[in-house]
């Protein structure tokens, strides 16, 4: 049990007034460990939030260095952070805002060497990556290692996310391999409306509370979407896929894969 100081009583006195959170819950967000891999347009909303909320420990995975083209959506970075390693000007934020959280940067690629042993001491993984390669990455490390994550992807004016725990729908149930390289274009290529990363970012954050204190219904076997230009949102029922390459039941990935990226993917959206 965790002995709150006045300070702590104060700074999270609006989520110990909620009946569904607590005292209790906000001693779990405070011992919870969560890994951000990205630290752009949708890992800068979730630190932040996360931050505030006061989780114990995040740990942020990027090997990009602060553009100013990202500062258009990438609210954690300033401009003065131009040139900086994202995960050192997102650890300078995050310690701004709240010095009780712990932070652990990893200033590289997210890949299948390093993948398993990254994400080992995590509780939860936040996926705030721009391309299909690590995407799917990310979602089969999870899946090997028992380890819930939540998906966002946002191109243009739109976004989707879900969040998948052991035993229901993964990334793979719903898209069986990343698309031929090309195929699809980046943010770099099409664009994208600044404040949706804002959007989406801070309902993975939700997400990443909801998980740890128990509150209502994550998005398991359901992918969100909206559309910002008419601002609807969808929900979409999905299930998970016996012959899922590597969460049915007779799995075929028992490895990690690189997948080959596309040559201008932007800086983590």
């Amino acid at each position: 049990m965790i002995d709150f100081t006045e300070e702590q009583i104060q700074r999270y006195s609006r989520h110990i007034l909620l009946k569904d959170v607590g005292v209790e819950g906000q001693e779990k967000i405070m011992q919870a460990k969560v890994l951000v891999v990205g630290a752009g347009g949708l890992g800068a909303p979730v630190s932040l939030y996360l931050a505030s909320a006061g989780i114990g420990t995040i740990g942020i995975v990027d090997a990009d260095v602060v553009d100013l083209s990202n500062l258009q959506r990438q609210v954690i970075h300033f401009t003065k952070d131009v040139g900086r390693p994202k995960v050192e000007s997102a650890k300078e934020k995050i310690q701004a805002i709240n010095p009780d959280v712990k932070v652990n940067t990893y200033y590289e690629f997210l890949d299948s060497s390093n993948a398993l042993d990254i994400i080992k001491d995590y509780d939860f993984i936040v996926d705030g990556t721009d391309n299909f390669p690590v995407k799917f990455l990310i979602n089969d490390a999870c899946v090997m290692s028992g380890k819930p994550f939540s998906h966002g992807g946002i191109l243009r004016f739109n976004g989707q996310t879900f969040t998948h725990l052991p035993g229901t729908a993964c990334y793979r149930c719903m898209f069986k391999e990343p698309p031929p390289v090309g195929a699809v274009p980046t943010c770099s290529q099409a664009g994208v409306l600044g404040a949706i990363a804002g959007m989406l970012g801070t309902i993975q954050a939700a997400e990443t509370l909801k998980y740890f204190t128990g509150i209502g219904e994550l998005l398991t076997n359901r992918l969100l979407t909206f559309d910002a230009k008419t601002m609807q949102f969808r929900t979409i029922s999905v299930k998970q896929r016996e012959t899922c390459a590597i969460c049915g039941k007779n799995p075929t990935i028992h490895n990690l894969i690189d997948y080959e990226q596309a040559a201008c993917d932007l800086n983590n959206h």
